[in-house]
Formats: C-alpha cells, structure tokens, sequence
C-alpha cells in the first residue's frame, strides 16, 4: 500500500479512538529506518502521558491486527512529537500566530539559511513573519521546516 494512502487509512483509524477524549491527533509517519515504523503522535492541552500513549496504543493494535492493512512487519509507537515538532497542520499554524518560530530553508534565502520571526499569517502558498520589525512574506515552497522558537 502506498505511504500516503497508508497514512490515510490509519488516520481514520485513530480519530474515532481519541473522538470524546482531550486527546488531539498530530501526525502519522510510516517510515522505515533499519526496520519499519508506524509512528502515531499525539497531544493534549497540558501534554500527554504514557497512559494516553497507552490507550491510543491498544485500541490501535487491535484495530489493525482486525483490518490487517500494513503486509510488512513493523513496530507501533504512539507518542507525543515534542515540544519543537514541526508546523504542519493549519491548527499549528494558527495557534502559534504572534510567537517566534524558526524557519530552515531548502537553500539560503536572503543569504540565511535559518531565520528566526514571529508568524503572522500563513496560506496555502505563503507564510507572512515580522522580521526586524517588518513584515515579510515568504513562499512556502522555500520552507524546509518551520518549527516553534524555544528559548533556552
């Protein structure tokens, strides 16, 4: 089964299990690294704990061992994505409007190939960020990865 489509079916899996919960489904990946991993993230105001982990986890693998989708062998993780996950959904977007975030580049854009701004706005095609005071739109197609600024 493709990735994609994979990632498609497992989402609608997973929504109906945390539906009625605090719980809030942020990312699937299904990658392989020396072996294959299907890797559920979750959040929640407050953050998750292993017990959220561990629910969405058993309703999960019962799930799939039902439906049977993934035909290779693979290991099931269900965790939060951190702190710095990356911005991808328009909710992560939206919620991190008026904060710092940090943007990598595919290549050097204005000479940087990392910057940090505050996120004003965003579209489907660009991202709009105050830069030195200024505000400044970006293409998105530009953007390797924009993620939440943590001072240390």
């Amino acid at each position: 089964m493709q990735k994609e489509k994979l990632e498609e079916l497992i989402t609608a899996l997973v929504l109906p299990i945390i539906e009625g919960t605090d719980l809030d489904l942020v990312d699937i990946e299904y990658v392989r690294e020396k072996e294959w991993y299907l890797r559920v993230y979750i959040d929640k105001p407050g953050g998750i704990e292993i017990d959220d982990c561990q629910y969405v986890s058993e309703k999960l693998t019962k799930l799939l061992d039902e439906k049977d989708p993934i035909k290779d062998k693979y290991y099931l993780e269900v965790s939060s994505p951190g702190i710095d996950r990356p911005l991808k959904k328009d909710k992560d977007f939206v919620r991190t409007y008026g904060k710092k975030v940090d943007l990598l580049f595919f290549t050097p854009w204005n000479g940087a190939k990392t910057i940090e701004a505050v996120l004003v706005a965003h579209d489907n095609d660009n991202i709009t960020l105050l830069l030195n005071d200024k505000s400044v739109v970006i293409e998105r197609k530009l953007i390797a990865s924009i993620r939440p600024h943590i001072d240390f």
